[in-house]
């Protein structure tokens, strides 16, 4: 039997595997419960987070490693060499300080689970942002651990992450490996006599389905699967949110739209209360390759991930991103209203500009302006409170976009598409200590 088939039967057979004795959780000293609940919901003892999509995912660029001490007491499945595969019920399967690398890399191109690790993931630094959010919250009087699950494949569109997914050539089992730590994380929190839950599913993905029309419908599907299986094995009364962000790199054709990112945006219209677009990617920290990012970027990319679980699923607060609410249309401009979660709204002077002089968009900050389909001038992008009016001498059917198309070369240290519009923020990263405001989202709506 080859290795594929070995790993994927392994995998189908520990999602239905039966419970027995595994060792206790090395070095992990008693979870200290919250003393009062910050939310709407007593988090549990160990609160799961799986992490999945394509190669930001798992790392891909991330070198060298920075986030390599233990986060807190946050955790991960521990897999011994030569424990798989293997199913959940091994009595070798431990939990483990979670830290970077959470595995071993991988040695080829795709890389099945578990060996499908790159570099840095956002994984250690989202969980330090966590709990370090909860102490300070708390006074110190807290405690938060998170139990963290990376099942990403690299390159790989999301039928591949889907439930049901047909493995073929290393991919497609995605959604296996984490039904795998699932069931015996959950029997490790029983046997530790401690309470688990998923909290969360980590989707950083997008560039694979750049141009996929059926990408909003995916995702809702991704996330309707977790909420279910989470619940058959966990017994969990609530469900996991779905945290997700936005590509902005694929596809790098001058003039394309990334349409997964949109879709992204619309999907988290569709689902407020469980799917959240968390923001743009367009302002880490990219590798030369204007795709990847650079280690500092997937920590920062985790801190972000951190602070809106924070608010969402510990604070229990509806908090949505830098978005458009509303778009007016008056005489001689283009009036985008917008939900600022920090006032006030601001240009990032520190970008670039996104068009060269003479580009229609050259004064867009970011904004796009179509008119049946090409590109109208915009005069100037001024915010006045919450809004942001674009003027135009353009008429006809007016089509605004955000940070959608690609530009004819990336920006320096970072990707295709980008815009300048933020807010004001406080938040700097617990670990890498840098600021962190809200980006505005990739949009696109039609004025009336």
């Amino acid at each position: 039997m080859g290795w594929r088939s070995l790993v994927t039967r392994c995998l189908l057979l520990a999602c239905s595997s039966a419970c027995t004795r595994a060792k206790p959780p090395p070095q992990e000293a008693p979870a200290t419960r919250l003393p009062v609940k910050l939310g709407l919901d007593e988090p549990w003892e160990w609160n799961g987070i799986i992490g999945t999509g394509q190669s930001l995912a798992v790392g891909v660029e991330g070198l060298p490693l920075r986030a390599t001490q233990p986060s807190y007491r946050n955790l991960e499945l521990e897999l011994p060499g030569g424990a798989f595969p293997t199913n959940s019920s091994d009595d070798r399967l431990s939990v483990a300080p979670l830290r970077e690398p959470l595995r071993k890399f991988a040695s080829g191109y795709p890389a099945p689970y578990p060996g499908n690790i790159y570099g840095e993931t956002p994984h250690t630094c989202m969980a330090s942002q966590i709990t370090s959010l909860v102490l300070s919250a708390s006074g110190g009087q807290g405690d938060y651990v998170s139990v963290h699950s990376v099942v990403g494949e690299s390159g790989q569109a999301l039928r591949s992450l889907l439930k049901g997914a047909i493995p073929r050539d290393d991919t497609g089992l995605a959604y296996a490996a984490s039904l795998f730590e699932l069931r015996a994380l959950t029997r490790l929190a029983r046997e530790a006599k401690r309470s688990f839950g998923v909290a969360a599913i980590v989707l950083t993905h997008g560039e694979s389905d750049a141009e996929n029309p059926d990408y909003e419908q995916g995702l809702r599907r991704l996330w309707q699967d977790y909420a279910a299986d989470a619940a058959a094995i966990t017994r969990q009364q609530r469900s996991p949110l779905l945290l997700l962000t936005q590509q902005s790199s694929v596809p790098n054709r001058p003039g394309s739209v990334a349409a997964s990112a949109l879709a992204a945006w619309r999907a988290s219209r569709a689902e407020p209360a469980h799917i959240v677009c968390v923001g743009p990617r367009y302002q880490f920290e990219y590798a030369p390759d204007a795709i990847h990012l650079q280690s500092l970027g997937y920590d920062r990319l985790g801190e972000k991930y951190g602070q809106v679980f924070f608010e969402r699923s510990v604070l229990g607060r509806d908090w949505q991103p830098l978005a458009p609410t509303s778009i007016e249309r008056r005489p001689g401009v283009v009036s985008v209203g917008f939900h600022v979660p920090v006032r006030p709204l601001v240009w990032d002077e520190t970008m670039p500009s996104s068009y060269p002089a003479g580009h229609a968009w050259a004064n867009g900050r970011g904004f796009e302006l179509l008119v049946d389909g090409a590109p109208a001038r915009i005069e100037a992008a001024e915010i006045h409170g919450d809004r942001v009016d674009l003027r135009t001498s353009a008429t006809g059917r007016l089509v605004v976009r955000y940070a959608a198309t690609a530009r004819a070369q990336p920006r320096r240290g970072g990707t295709w598409r980008w815009g300048q519009l933020r807010d004001s923020d406080p938040f700097v990263g617990a670990t890498t200590r840098t600021p962190q405001p809200n980006y505005a989202v990739t949009f696109e709506m039609t004025a009336p």
